[in-house]
């Protein structure tokens, strides 16, 4: 597998295991580097304020869930274009945008959210 293809994975995986599973703890274990720099403004920088944020999420909104629909790579960078739903029938598109070390490993991330539309001037879809 190459490297792209693997840091695609490495990057769903994280994902998978933060928000899906609600193990965000796990997640900065097994997928990132040395550090962690966040540029969610939400967020605390580094792995403890990632772990504190993601684990008083899972906490208060269980069942919510992410569906990756499509991820791209390119040097050291993988963007994911996901449908986040939550409980209450909240739902977003988003776009993240990480960055790995030369190991695979995630070290730094940014997002942008969109809520989706009740809606649509087209029939196209955010996805």
């Amino acid at each position: 597998m190459d490297t792209l293809e693997q840091n695609k994975q490495n990057v769903i995986a994280f994902y998978e295991m933060m928000f899906n599973a609600c193990e965000p703890r796990r997640a900065i274990e097994t997928f990132t580097g040395d550090d962690y720099i966040q540029h969610n403004p939400h967020v605390a920088t580094g792995k403890d304020g990632f772990i504190a944020y993601f684990e008083k999420m899972a906490a208060e909104y269980p069942g919510k869930r992410v569906e990756v629909k499509r991820a791209l790579a390119e040097g050291n960078h993988v963007v994911l274009h996901c449908h986040q739903i939550w409980p209450g029938g909240l739902e977003y598109a988003g776009i993240d945008i990480f960055r790995l070390d030369d190991s695979g490993k995630i070290v730094e991330h940014w997002d942008v959210l969109q809520e989706m539309p009740e809606t649509s001037a087209h029939d196209n879809g955010m996805f």
